[in-house]
């Protein structure tokens, strides 16, 4: 921070009488590592002790912020902070991080008082802050669970809550050690915020489980095991669910563990405590199966939602497809669309039909958008309006989305093609019932007849004088008191012979109320009549203010009439909001169709503007079919200013090249090939054209990703280490329905120990899962595989088709220049390009030169060299040769050891017992390396 910012920041105005008061209020505060306090001061807000070094390091980026409250040992450090500041502190923590919570207090000396608090998953005090300048992009997501172990299975209960919709879900289901299901439903719902029972969160049995929400980006939220009891839960849902009673009781009585997460919930987020909650809330039941599971290594590795490392917004998919128009809404849908993608072949369909409509209707298209762009954000207001916090502000926004309707509607009426009954059964229909005089017209009258709408264009928001006869009245008062007021000032000029609003001037102020106001220069003309007729009020350098007793009469009685005017118009608004508040299940009903509408229109927008268009994928069930995507393209890097994307086919065909493994050189291209087939599929099932120049799409029930993982050393986790949880998630968790995408696995460890997981973990998941699957690797000894499975799918047809396929370049005889042609072709790639990379990134000559000629003696001393004699077209040279049986029997045993290993409990063993079990497993695994030469090669 440089000298000029240091000088913005706000100045303490504390004197010593203050300063003890509020130290000794601030060492009474309980201790919560994870709390930041501000403390409101009207002008500008502090922070103290932890908290301020807290913010003058990650905010200020000094500790010259920094000011000492108090003298001696019972001085703490201070920060100033803005107002705007403060906004931009609250944004970061409570939308961008997840590992802190707010805490704002108001008061003065030794009495103050916590007036809002805030979380990542509860926001709702915070929300006129956070969203004042900006769009609510996202709903945030507090979930409970409940761990409930029994008999080595675990079955998770949880439940959750949506503050932004207002819906409450249960959920109950088995999960693996790596809790792959906890992680694809917090993924799914964008859960901010966890609460776990804090017996539960510091046992050895759910280490796996803080993991899994580790991964997620989650806090953890730690509650008493009392909170997690369902006794009361029924009596209490229903005063907080809309409807009766018994479908409640039947839905929560088929949940064993679930409703305790459900009643910890309601505790934490005190819901019962707001009387503005009873009756607005809906309940369901979450089911796993209704939608594709992706783990956060798989959103990460799709670039699904936006980072803050991204270049650009079309560095994600959210960014690349979030054309939307309404003022957050559509935004959020979106959000939601992208991490809970269709299984259901008919609503995929029904997406895609409504996406083709509005792609081959240009006109309809941008009419739609144009209406849309003037719709506010309905679900927020009208949660202002149930919660007693709106205005007439709210109500004239709603009016105003409210009238746009009819123009919608108009707009789609008018579209006769092939889906214009699907599109009246879809919208029409629902906009008839909600436009009519029963309902929204009804709403639009209400505001017509009773806000003064003349006075919007001055920003002015106020109930309409006709609407009231009282405050018709009222009105008329103050008007003629305003008359009686201008006439007495003419008549005071013409008295005092001074012109009107020129040398006489009638101020009305908080501390005189209405004055007459002459300049210095004009005091001598009437010094006597003043002395005699008025009462000076004030001199100053800006004039003379002076009154009478009329004057003060017509003062007194016009403020009077004005209070009383004000006053009457809160107790109309109150009632007209109240009114409003009437007309909210419609407008939920309205947001939902609006928010679709937006989204689907943004699809189609994206779709038909790309330079090269998108096409409709076919839709097959995850069971038949095959995921074909001619000329297919990766939309967010094809969408960069400098790229001229090179298309490639994909065709992942059962039974013949269901199972893909992918070599070539680094950077040219398999990386993003692999990621793009997962996009398209991805973009598929939300709805959305693709990329692609023909598509056919065999739903997925989920997607797993292995791709480039990172050192995550401050939890302790090992780049090697996180490739084998994230393979081990795969290998648990992953169907004959699944996609598999896997980039680069077992680099991380040496050669011969990476080859061989490799290999096993190729053959169980063309042997045991069947999914199809692109695995790029740079072990081209992997792609021997595809002659091994070709000679043994004449005898078995339960193998998955395993076939070999490069990227390829070109070398230059001569000169050895490598140029990347990043088009995906079948057949292995014949030889390694690392030493040509290392040219690309201007190694020196010497240091090349040695690498060849070393790469060519490993070559011919390799243990690799023990390949069968079959796959020499299709990998590097092979000096010897290794019976064919004798491999695949080794690769048998070596995956017996792989599923021993990863079905020890580690997380409930220590250091000493988990070494012990694992020299165990490896010397019975190099006594059955007695009879695979293949095997021996790795001890």
């Amino acid at each position: 921070m440089d000298e000029e910012e240091q000088s913005k920041l706000p100045e303490f105005k504390l004197d010593a009488k203050q300063a003890q008061g509020f130290l000794s209020f601030f060492k009474t505060l309980p201790s919560d590592a994870r709390a930041v306090r501000f403390f409101d001061r009207r002008d500008y807000y502090t922070a103290h002790g932890e908290n301020a070094t807290f913010i003058a390091k990650t905010y200020y980026h000094t500790t010259t912020a920094l000011r000492q409250l108090g003298s001696g040992s019972g001085a703490i450090s201070s920060v100033s902070v803005s107002k705007n500041m403060f906004e931009t502190i609250a944004r970061d923590l409570l939308l961008e991080r997840t590992d802190h919570t707010i805490e704002l207090y108001e008061g003065s000396g030794s009495n103050w008082r916590l007036v809002k608090s805030g979380t990542p998953g509860n926001i709702g005090s915070f929300e006129d802050i956070l969203f004042a300048n900006n769009e609510m992009q996202n709903s945030p997501v507090i979930a409970a669970l409940v761990p409930n172990f029994r008999e080595n299975v675990c079955t998770i209960g949880l439940a959750y809550l949506d503050l932004t919709k207002r819906m409450l879900g249960l959920a109950e289901f088995l999960d693996d050690s790596h809790f792959t299901n906890v992680e694809s439903v917090l993924v799914a719902l964008g859960c901010k915020e966890c609460i776990l029972p804090i017996e539960s969160a510091r046992s050895s049995e759910c280490k796996s489980l803080l993991d899994a929400l580790s991964r997620c980006g989650v806090m953890i939220t730690e509650r008493k095991k009392t909170e997690f009891k369902g006794r009361d839960l029924v009596e209490d849902l229903s005063r907080l669910v809309k409807g009766s009673l018994e479908p409640i009781r039947d839905l929560v009585s088929g949940f064993e563990v679930a409703p305790g997460a459900l009643a910890s919930i309601l505790s934490y987020a005190e819901l019962l405590a707001d009387e503005s909650n009873y009756g607005n809330y809906s309940i369901r039941q979450y089911n796993l199966d209704n939608y594709m599971r992706l783990d956060s290594a798989a959103m990460r590795a799709l670039n699904v939602m936006e980072s803050k490392s991204d270049a650009n917004k079309n560095f994600s998919l959210f960014g690349l497809l979030n054309r939307t128009c309404t003022a957050g809404m559509g935004k959020r849908l979106l959000h939601m669309w992208l991490k809970q993608p269709l299984l259901d072949v008919n609503e995929i369909n029904s997406r895609l039909d409504l996406v083709q409509a509005f792609v081959e209707d240009t006109g309809l298209r941008q009419d739609l958008r144009q209406h849309l762009k003037r719709i506010s954000d309905i679900e927020r207001l009208v949660r202002n309006l149930e919660k007693k916090r709106a205005g007439l502000l709210h109500v004239v926004k709603l009016y105003q989305s409210s009238i746009r309707l009819p123009y919608i509607k108009s707009a789609l009426e008018r579209y006769d093609g092939q889906f214009a009954s699907f599109i009246k059964e879809r919208f029409l229909d629902k906009l008839e019932d909600w436009t009519d005089d029963r309902h929204l017209n009804k709403f639009i009258g209400l505001v017509e007849t009773s806000v003064d709408l003349d006075q919007l264009e001055n920003g002015e928001y106020m109930i309409s004088p006709d609407y009231d006869s009282t405050l018709s009245a009222m009105k008329h008062e103050q008007e003629s008191l305003e008359k009686q007021i201008d006439n007495l000032h003419r008549q005071i000029a013409n008295d005092l012979d001074l012109a009107v609003n020129k040398t006489l001037k009638l101020d009305k102020g908080t501390q005189f109320g209405h004055v007459f106001r002459i300049t210095k220069k004009e005091e001598p003309k009437v010094r006597k009549k003043l002395n005699t007729h008025f009462v000076v009020l004030e001199t100053r350098k800006d004039g003379i203010k002076f009154t009478n007793s009329e004057l003060r009469k017509l003062g007194d009685r016009y403020q009077k009439i004005v209070d009383e005017y004000k006053n009457y118009q809160k107790e109309l608004v109150a009632r007209v909001v109240q009114t409003a508040a009437t007309f909210s299940e419609v407008f939920e009903g309205v947001a939902g169709l609006l928010s679709e509408l937006d989204v689907l229109l943004s699809f189609a927008d994206l779709a038909a503007s790309c330079p090269t268009p998108y096409t409709r994928p076919e839709i097959t069930p995850p069971d038949v079919g095959d995921v074909i995507l001619q000329g297919s393209r990766h939309p967010c890097v094809e969408a960069q200013d400098w790229v001229n994307f090179i298309p490639n086919d994909c065709e992942l065909v059962r039974g013949k090249s269901w199972f893909q493994i992918i070599t070539g050189p680094n950077m040219g291209g398999k990386s993003t090939f692999i990621r793009q087939v997962g996009v398209n599929i991805l973009m598929a099932q939300i709805g959305s054209f693709v990329p692609c120049d023909k598509a056919n799409i065999s739903v997925r029930d989920c997607i797993f990703a292995r791709v480039g993982a990172g050192d995550c050393q401050l939890r302790g986790v090992s780049t090697f280490m996180q490739e084998m949880l994230e393979t081990a998630s795969i290998l648990k968790g992953a169907t004959n329905k699944s996609l598999i995408i896997i980039d680069e696995l077992g680099r991380g460890t040496s050669t011969y120990d990476g080859f061989g997981l490799a290999w096993a973990i190729c053959e169980h998941i063309f042997e045991v899962i069947k999914a199809p699957t692109l695995f790029a690797t740079h072990f081209h000894e992997l792609t021997a595989l595809a002659n091994e499975t070709s000679d043994d799918e004449r005898s078995s047809d339960n193998i998955a088709g395993v076939a070999n396929y490069h990227v390829s370049a070109h070398i230059d005889s001569a000169s050895h220049k490598l140029t990347m042609l990043y088009k995906v072709e079948p057949g292995p790639c014949d030889q390694s390009f690392g030493i040509h990379v290392a040219e690309f990134a201007n190694f020196p000559e010497s240091v090349v030169a040695v690498a060849r000629e070393k790469a060519a003696e490993l070559e011919d001393f390799s243990p690799m060299a023990f390949m069968p004699k079959d796959a020499k077209e299709g990998a590097t040279k092979r000096k010897r040769e290794l019976d064919l049986d004798d491999m695949s029997r080794g690769a048998a045993q070596a995956r017996q050891f792989l599923q021993n290993f990863s079905e020890l409990p580690l997380e409930t063993m220590d250091f000493e017992q988990a070494l012990q079990h694992v020299s165990q497993l490896r010397n019975d695994l190099e006594k059955d390396a007695v009879n695979s030469r293949w095997l021996q090669q790795f001890f």
